[in-house]
């Protein structure tokens, strides 16, 4: 069998292969649209519905130009690309322009190049200028909802424009910003809903389990795993737009002058109990401040004391701080029980919830406050804070503490993230 024969049956037993194992969801719509909207939770299976969709229409049709477009140039690479259900891993080695070691893919570029002349270009949303010029038969869109510049959707418009019928697929976990409303109203996008538990036959049923008791009935759970645009809660402080525009990867390096320590300690520790809230935060030479870790819960006072230990020397933290309206000298001294030299100071509050945490939240509006990572748990509670409820945020609680600390704080000890 000839090279060329052997790369086009390896397409055809791609497309088959997909058809049988695929979800309906997962399918191409049968009716006319210019946009497939996939709105997913975790999980789902989106990116493998966006890669097989991009890479049988590139293996059908020689001599086509098709766009990746991810929130980040690791996204594509780690992702969209290189994932376990990224474009590496689903097209077939003979499929590739030279098949000898993927010959046809370039990492740095992020660009596969298939036997039949076709090519799949890889873009990062954070450089919208990128896309002017480039012209596409077809694109995929992952993860819109996460996109920095959601301009850079208005260049990949312009430019797919090639072939009879160009078409773009979106492949999000929803949240509720302008561009992901407006698409769900346009008469020409067909929106394919699905939450994560459609997908349980590829995913761990203990994972399932803990997601459903953790988050089911939550408002990061109606968006993480049932896809639902939640919208943001008149009065809040702050709002998904305002923590995501500053986001860094889990993986950002940066130099900080202190790192904190927070705690906002539960008076009792039992199923009912609030929760411990333990963040630790920084603040580097230029007085931009930094969400390094949650290791809230409901702990028992010791475990709370030795996770917050463990935490300050974990990240040669200077200090820990503690609330201790509650606990007063008992939460110190739990805290010298376990360690007699951590550097500890005590805060107390004098104001209400709402008047400081006013101060914190000025602070993400002149976006000088990055979460690195996500804190799903975390950010609920701020998303969700309007100063009028009775819970007990003690997660934000425990971050408008350490972010206090720092903004007053002058020391200058250099650390590193890594």
């Amino acid at each position: 069998m000839t090279r060329l024969k052997k790369a086009e049956a390896e397409a055809f037993n791609l497309r088959t292969s997909w058809l049988e194992t695929a979800r309906d969801k997962q399918l191409q719509p049968k009716v006319e649209h210019y946009i497939w909207l996939i709105l997913a939770g975790r999980g789902w299976g989106k990116t493998r519905t966006g890669a097989q969709d991009i890479a049988l229409y590139a293996l059908r049709n020689p001599n086509v130009n098709c766009a990746v477009v991810a929130p980040t140039h690791g996204d594509l690479r780690r992702v969209c690309f290189g994932g376990n259900s990224g474009l590496l891993s689903i097209l077939p080695k003979e499929c590739f322009l030279n098949s000898k070691d993927l010959k046809g893919y370039s990492s740095s570029v992020s660009e596969v190049r298939l036997f039949n002349g076709s090519k799949i270009t890889g873009y990062a949303a954070q450089e919208p200028d990128r896309l002017r010029g480039p012209q596409f038969h077809r694109a995929w869109c992952d993860e819109v909802a996460a996109w920095r510049y959601p301009e850079a959707f208005d260049q990949l418009m312009f430019g797919l424009r090639l072939g009879d019928n160009p078409q773009c697929v979106i492949t999000t976990t929803p949240k509720p910003i302008q561009l992901i409303k407006n698409l769900v109203e346009r008469d020409d996008v067909y929106v394919t809903r699905g939450n994560t538990f459609e997908n349980e036959a590829n995913l761990a049923e203990s994972a399932l389990t803990m997601l459903k008791e953790k988050y089911e009935g939550t408002t990061i759970g109606r968006q993480e795993l049932y896809a639902e645009i939640v919208d943001d809660i008149d009065g809040a402080l702050w709002t998904n737009n305002l923590i995501d525009r500053t986001r860094l990867q889990q993986d950002t390096e940066k130099d900080l002058s202190q790192i904190i320590v927070a705690i906002d300690p539960a008076v009792t520790a039992n199923a009912n109990s609030d929760e411990t809230g333990i963040i630790v935060v920084g603040k580097d030479f230029n007085n931009n401040f930094y969400v390094l870790e949650d290791l809230s819960g409901r702990h028992s006072a010791d475990k709370w004391g030795r996770i917050a230990i463990n935490a300050f020397y974990e990240w040669e933290a200077d200090r820990i701080v503690a609330e201790v309206n509650n606990g007063g000298d008992l939460v110190e001294r739990l805290i010298r029980n376990i360690d007699t030299n951590v550097p500890y100071r005590s805060v107390r509050a004098t104001r209400g919830k709402i008047l400081r945490a006013e101060p914190i939240a000025a602070l993400y509006e002149q976006d000088r406050v990055h979460h690195i990572g996500l804190y799903p748990e975390l950010e609920q509670q701020m998303c969700s804070y309007t100063g009028e409820t009775n819970t007990s945020p003690d997660r934000l609680d425990a971050l408008v503490w350490g972010l206090t600390e720092l903004s007053k704080s002058k020391g200058q000890v250099n650390w590193r993230i890594s």
